[in-house]
Order: structure tokens, then C-alpha cells, then sequence
């Protein structure tokens, strides 16, 4: 998205630090240990990334969701809506702020079905309970949590003028492409700006290429001391990452997580609509307390 960083609610509204984190996740954080809330952000980031991917959306609306999705949970417990019901409301919005397209009700819907069945059984073996209705209320309640400031930059725009910059390189663009999309499971995303971020996986890929831009980087006007802590918490994920069995972990994970007070266990009949089967009935509430 074209404009001024610098002018932007981004800037402006959305660059938290680690305290900002661990006071709005306290909560959470009583009953999850950072570890485990960390695994269960890269679950749901990888959920999300599935969704688009079936839907065939751009990775810009990808980032553009998981984004959304780590704003509302910075400001909101687990337990407010549940993630399972906030990861398609995210991919929804963002098809629309990206200018992607509106995603048909029912073909939301049904790929939420279908991913949830073919690719994540082994952390939801009943079929996905939500249905547009859901989607659409949740929606209210996330631009809502947001202020409406929907308009994001991320690190893809400065890293592809770098690269630029640096030379035709197209094996560098690609391997730092690759760990610009990892760095949204974790928090840089939340702490950083998009050049710090794009600067730093760029760092990363040379060094996994073995290309030497010692030269480039050091004409750089910039706060190399930020670079390598945005280093450092992406090489933490990946330290995480080789550990993480997410098939075997996750099961207990979820049951432990945090949940709203109620969750639909199956489909509501077309014309339910009454709060006992609506998660999000229970955010204003959560919201206000």
C-alpha cells in the first residue's frame, strides 16, 4: 500500500514495544506459559496462511490478516472470540482493505470446511461451527478493536527495493521473501517498522546464501542495533519451530487455551441466532471489563 509510513496509524497507533505485550496478554499468560502462547500463534498463523492459500488470495492479504489477527489478541484475551471463528473473519477483511475482492459468503465458508477437515483434523476432528453469520459480527467487533485503522505496510514493498538497490538478485529476493512470511509468526510485525524488518531478513538471507553485502549494509543509515534484535526474535522462532510438534502439541494446547464462556458445538440451524450459540456475544462484555 502506497503513502507515508511515518503519517500512517501504523506508525502512529500500532508500533507497541514488549511491555505494551506483556501487559495486554497478562491475562493469558496466566493460564498459557509464553511458550505455549507463542505455539499457538504460529498454529493460527498457519491456519490463516491455509485459508488464503485455498482461496487463492494474494500473500499480501495473507499478512495483511495475520496482522489483524495479532492486533485483536494483542488488545483482547483468547477467551474473547475464538481464534478458530477471528482467523477467517481476518482473511475476510483484509480480501477487502487489500482491494483483492469480497470472497463470497458461502465460498468462505466451505474452504473453512475444507481446510479444517483435510489439514487440521488433528486439532479440530468436529466440523468447522461457524457460519457467515459469525464471520460477519466478529468483523463488527475487529474494526471495531481497531479503530478502523486498516491501512498496513509490510516489509515486502522496502525489501523488493532493496534487493533492487543491491543488484539483480533473484535467489536473494526469493530466500528473504520466504523469511519476511515466517516473521509474521512472530511479534515484529507489532514492534517494528516494515524497512527495519525487511532489512533484517534481507541480512538473514544473505548469510544463508553466503552473499557478502557487508559493504551495503554498512552505508546504511540505519539503527543496526534494531536489525539483530528483529534477527534474534526470528532465529528464536526457528529454534522454536524444530522442536514444535504441532501435530502432537497442539490437541492440548487448545484444550488449555482460554475460551469464550460459549461456543457453538455444531452448525447452528438456520435460524438460530440467539447468544447461547454466538461466541462473539460474549466480547462486548469482555471488552468493557
Amino acid at each position: 500500500m502506497a503513502g507515508n509510513f511515518w503519517q500512517s496509524s501504523h506508525f502512529q497507533q500500532w508500533l507497541l514495544d514488549r511491555q505494551d505485550l506483556q501487559r495486554e496478554r497478562h491475562s493469558d499468560l496466566q493460564v498459557l506459559t509464553e511458550e505455549e502462547y507463542q505455539k499457538l500463534m504460529i498454529f493460527f498463523s498457519n491456519f490463516i496462511q491455509a485459508l488464503g492459500e485455498q482461496l487463492k488470495v494474494k500473500q499480501q492479504v495473507i499478512a495483511t490478516a495475520t496482522v489483524y489477527f495479532k492486533r485483536f489478541y494483542v488488545r483482547n484475551s483468547l477467551k474473547c472470540i475464538d481464534p478458530l471463528l477471528m482467523a477467517p473473519t481476518c482473511i475476510f477483511l483484509a480480501s477487502k482493505v487489500e482491494e483483492f475482492g469480497v470472497i463470497s459468503n458461502s465460498r468462505l465458508i466451505s474452504t473453512c470446511q475444507t481446510v479444517v477437515k483435510n489439514k487440521f483434523s488433528y486439532a479440530y476432528p468436529q466440523e468447522f461451527p461457524y457460519r457467515i453469520s459469525h464471520v460477519l459480527e466478529c468483523e463488527f467487533f475487529l474494526l471495531e478493536m481497531m479503530d478502523c485503522c486498516l491501512v498496513l505496510y509490510h516489509a515486502y514493498r522496502p525489501l523488493v527495493q532493496y534487493v533492487h538497490d543491491i543488484g539483480p538478485e533473484d535467489n536473494l529476493l526469493h530466500m528473504a521473501w520466504k523469511v519476511v512470511n515466517d516473521s509474521l509468526r512472530t511479534d515484529v510485525c507489532l514492534l517494528y517498522p516494515p524497512h527495519q524488518i525487511a532489512l533484517a531478513c534481507l541480512h538473514m538471507a544473505c548469510v544463508i546464501l553466503q552473499k557478502d553485502y557487508k559493504h551495503w549494509f554498512a552505508e546504511l543509515n540505519v539503527d543496526m542495533e534494531k536489525i539483530l534484535e528483529i534477527t534474534r526474535q526470528i532465529l528464536n522462532l526457528y529454534d522454536l519451530w524444530k522442536n514444535f510438534d504441532e501435530k502432537k502439541e497442539i490437541p492440548a494446547l487448545l484444550a488449555k487455551m482460554p475460551k469464550p464462556k460459549a461456543q457453538p458445538s455444531r452448525p447452528p440451524s438456520q435460524g438460530a441466532g440467539s447468544s447461547q450459540n454466538d461466541p462473539t456475544s460474549q466480547t462486548a462484555s469482555s471488552q468493557s471489563s
